[in-house]
């Protein structure tokens, strides 16, 4: 499945913990997105490390799952170039 993650974490050690843990799944695309291709394992595993990092009271993680259905629909601007999955282009 295909996921775009996003976060608004106001501390400092703690985003840049975060920020590192996504860089390992998946892609930055903005400086608080990330677009992640994950199998049902991969995501359970994130969401259990992510969960041991975050304040709950003071932190927001967001995640989008996105089917094949609407990828083909997603349109990306600028940098980086566009995400590719399972052999197709996301424009």
């Amino acid at each position: 499945m295909f996921y775009v993650i996003t976060y608004d974490i106001p501390s400092d050690k703690r985003r840049k913990k975060i920020a590192n843990l996504l860089e390992g799944y998946g892609r930055r695309v903005q400086y608080s997105v990330f677009e992640c291709s994950l199998s049902p394992k991969q995501y359970r595993e994130l969401q259990q490390r992510l969960q041991q990092r975050i304040e709950p009271q003071e932190d927001s993680i967001r995640f989008y799952p996105l089917t094949q259905h609407v990828l083909h629909q997603i349109e990306a601007w600028g940098n980086p170039p566009p995400f590719e999955h399972q052999g197709s282009t996301i424009i």
